[in-house]
């Protein structure tokens, strides 16, 4: 069988997201199936790049940015992917027809796309949706109701009515559509994230050397960097702890909201927090294999839920989590069953600092409840298990593996 992936990121780019099409990607060649991906790169000086990568085939689109820009230039460069991606690979998508389309959200702009190869293709489809948008964004307070909030609305629509099946990352993400009531217009399927569980090729690092961390906890975070993440949170934690001298915090990656945290953990002359740029994937590796805790935070504002894909790797690495999340999120009870990790709602932040503190003081939670994260990712994020659900949601679960791989 032949399987399209559709995607906004794929590797070498850091985004957590680009590591989760991979893993997929090469988990359905590993069962056999011939497999496509097709995805903008804003690294490349101008039109497409086709390689054979690890037996699938990797079509990359020069692109523009839509990390590190303004939002309207974001919106823009977004709102063309769909044209972009056809215009740039018609003739592999008119003589190579695939028998599934998964596409994956953000962003939502690949509705137009999957619409027409399905027309073409007469296959199935399934949305990989990962982000409610534009909801979140008025939750977080950075969109407002005006126009672009209504064209968005109809780009969310149009990518939901092209999906046969829509995966949502937990089951809090159905009430989202139930108040909709959009429950019964869609089929949804509850899909968590997922990660493969092959040794990994981690480069030799010593980051705790070379950033002067040795001796010292360090709690880390790695990922975008952005609104919906309220780094405000994790900075006032520093600030609360900064005459604890063994502990510290790292923050790795890129976002809008990189320059602001920079000049106000400044202005609060705090040196237990550090903003470094993002990394490679093996550097990034490599950092999470060396550090202590994994850092998840969410803007308490936010109404849809959300399970971040960079908590797979901390629970691959057998690291420990202090997440501060919205109400609501069933993360908290994903979390607290597995004993895998410490969670508060983000706004207390005397609960967060109690917490971030049993973490720091004590060797033996941070190892049994580290221990217990990878028992979690083993159980319920395994990438064979996501590849299977996928396949029994549109009823190919039976379908025959590719008689052979296409050709670049």
């Amino acid at each position: 069988m032949r399987v399209q992936i559709i995607a906004d990121c794929y590797l070498p780019s850091t985004k957590s997201s680009a590591k989760l099409i991979h893993d997929l990607g090469v988990e359905f060649r590993r069962q056999g199936h011939d497999v496509c991906i097709a995805a903008p790169d804003d690294s490349l000086v101008s039109g497409r790049v086709i390689n054979r990568e690890e037996g699938m085939t990797v079509m990359r689109v020069h692109s523009g940015k839509m990390k590190g820009t303004s939002k309207y230039l974001r919106g823009f460069h977004e709102s063309r992917l769909s044209a972009l991606l056809w215009n740039s690979c018609r003739d592999v998508f008119e003589t190579h027809p695939a028998d599934l389309i998964v596409f994956y959200s953000p962003s939502i702009f690949f509705g137009a796309l999957v619409g027409r190869l399905k027309r073409l293709w007469g296959c199935p489809a399934y949305l990989v949706l990962r982000d409610i948008f534009p909801q979140w964004a008025i939750d977080a307070g950075v969109l407002g109701k005006g126009p672009a909030y209504w064209f968005f609305c109809r780009k969310e629509l149009d990518q939901y009515a092209v999906a046969d099946v829509i995966g949502v990352q937990s089951a809090a993400n159905l009430n989202y559509f139930r108040d909709h009531g959009w429950d019964k217009r869609y089929r949804l399927d509850v899909l968590y994230n997922w990660t493969t569980l092959d040794e990994q090729d981690v480069p030799a690092t010593n980051f705790r050397e070379q950033w002067g961390l040795q001796n010292q906890i360090v709690f880390f975070y790695g990922g975008n960097i952005g609104v919906a993440q309220d780094m405000d949170n994790v900075v006032r934690l520093a600030d609360s702890l900064r005459d604890e001298p063994d502990v510290h915090f790292l923050l790795v990656g890129d976002g809008s909201e990189v320059a602001r945290l920079q000049a106000d953990v400044a202005a609060r002359g705090l040196t237990n927090i550090s903003l470094r740029p993002a990394v490679g994937q093996r550097e990034y590796l490599g950092m999470l294999s060396e550090f202590d805790v994994g850092l998840v935070t969410l803007d308490r504002h936010l109404k849809t839920q959300n399970f971040p894909g960079k908590m797979l790797g901390y629970m691959y690495y057998s690291k420990p989590i202090l997440a501060s999340i919205n109400p609501g999120n069933d993360l908290r009870d994903v979390v607290e069953q597995a004993n895998c990790g410490l969670v508060c709602e983000n706004g207390d932040d005397a609960e967060l600092r109690e917490r971030a503190l049993r973490l720091a003081r004590d060797a033996m939670l941070r190892q049994r409840i580290g221990r217990n994260g990878r028992r979690l990712l083993e159980d319920k994020f395994a990438v064979p298990r996501t590849v299977q659900q996928i396949l029994t949601a549109v009823g190919l679960d039976h379908a025959a593996p590719a008689a052979m791989p296409r050709a670049a």
